[in-house]
């Protein structure tokens, strides 16, 4: 029983910043690419822009994305990139579902 309970409490203490499946994706693409823009990430989520605005405004008033504007030519330019604390974050959340894997499979080996 003790497996199950580590199990729940796992669960129970995900990032539930992250665990909403648009901005778990941000985060990954960030953390994994280093910034991105505006555009680039929508494509990549197939989402409204009002959508992907929504989560990533979330994401930077949670501390876990800095925004950077700046202009290419004559166009404006919005990037994102992970903070450290969103990179921290982003880091525990992978460390945590790797636990809640390992807590099924040892339950399933003592079935």
């Amino acid at each position: 029983m003790a497996e199950a309970e580590r199990l729940a409490k796992a669960v129970t203490e995900l990032d539930k910043l992250l665990h909403e499946k648009a901005r778990l994706a941000i985060a990954t693409i960030l953390f994994h690419v280093n910034k991105a823009d505006f555009n680039t990430l929508r494509r990549l989520l197939k989402t409204s822009e009002g959508n992907l605005a929504t989560h990533l405004y979330t994401l930077e008033e949670a501390g876990y994305l800095k925004v950077e504007k700046k202009f290419v030519g004559r166009k404006p330019q919005t990037l994102y990139k992970l903070t450290s604390k969103g990179r921290k974050a982003y880091q525990e959340y992978l460390l945590k579902l790797a636990e809640i894997l390992q807590a099924g499979k040892d339950i399933h080996s003592k079935a």
